[in-house]
């Protein structure tokens, strides 16, 4: 690993700083995630968090400085779990926002939720607070939603017969998020369900029509930070080597092109940003990217592969 590029990437937030240290390094500098919340990007978001815990207008009003996006982005600066702002609004939601079909409601009295919802709030909610009893409901409720091809489609009700990518790595990630952390209701069920959801990724190689081997959607392999719910190919990798799966022949193209978008100097750029408001930008489209470099050495290195 080039010793030039950690030393840019220690440069960066305290939050980008941690996860060299924990992700490339392999040192867990607890000292550094103890500060995440009390300066730099984290601490900028929670400045803005308003008296009643939440975000601008509420839980999801407007896209993107709304409560469950902002959850979401703090969780992936990995900052310490015990931040008691963070914990209300969360305990919040497990106590008010559940809809009639057992997920995630955001929008009044909904009778049903939206998958890529449910799969976004757990993969927070089971970082900030430790997965208990509460968190069953919606675990019952992803389990009932997976499609026949393997994954999740938030448009299942409205006909949908494919999986959809986007959704269906949210849930994954959320259900990881909640094994991670000893969350234990319906486990063995919880591993079938996401061995099926891994499988149908696989056979479309993370983001090709698994019939014409043709790119699904462009925008998958733009490379954008946040991400949101949206999916793209380094997302999908940095699932697959968080959760340590063996390597897959499969894998490979979404590798290849990857490795492609590495700059000669060794770095990755942040290719695009998803459109509309937000707090704050932490990076700028085009320039080098401590987020897309971090995340992209990190897939790497896990599957040890030469950049």
């Amino acid at each position: 690993m080039d010793s030039k590029v950690i030393d840019w990437l220690l440069t960066g937030d305290v939050s980008i700083q941690y996860q060299v240290y924990r992700d490339l390094l392999h040192e867990d500098r607890k000292e550094l995630q103890q500060r995440i919340h009390n300066e730099g990007w984290c601490k900028h978001f929670l400045d803005l968090q308003k008296d009643d815990g939440h975000w601008a207008l509420g839980w999801y009003r407007p896209k993107w400085t709304c409560t469950h996006y902002t959850l979401l982005t703090l969780k992936y600066l990995s900052p310490i779990k015990e931040i008691s702002s963070i914990q209300g609004i969360i305990e919040s939601g497990l106590k008010n926002n559940f809809a009639k079909d057992g997920g995630i409601g955001f929008w009044g009295n909904h009778t049903y939720s939206d998958v890529c919802v449910n799969g976004m709030f757990l993969n927070y909610a089971a970082y900030f607070v430790k997965p208990d009893e509460r968190f069953h409901i919606l675990i019952d409720s992803l389990l009932k939603m997976q499609m026949k091809d393997g994954g999740w489609n938030c448009r299942f009700r409205h006909g949908a017969v494919h999986s959809s990518f986007h959704t269906t790595l949210a849930v994954l990630e959320g259900l990881w998020e909640y094994r991670q952390n000893d969350g234990v209701y319906r486990l063995n069920e919880i591993t079938k369900a996401e061995n099926r959801a891994i499988e149908f990724l696989l056979e479309h190689n993370l983001f090709l029509s698994h019939r014409t081997k043709e790119i699904v959607d462009p925008k998958m392999t733009i490379i954008s930070y946040p991400p949101h719910w949206r999916y793209n190919i380094l997302r999908s990798l940095l699932y697959f080597v968080e959760r340590k799966l063996p390597w897959d022949d499969r894998l490979k193209p979404a590798i290849d092109l990857l490795l492609k978008k590495r700059t000669p100097e060794g770095f990755w750029l942040l290719e695009q940003h998803q459109p509309g408001k937000v707090h704050f930008r932490m990076e700028k489209v085009g320039k080098q990217s401590y987020w897309n470099t971090l995340r992209a050495l990190k897939v790497l290195s896990e599957l040890k592969i030469k950049s």
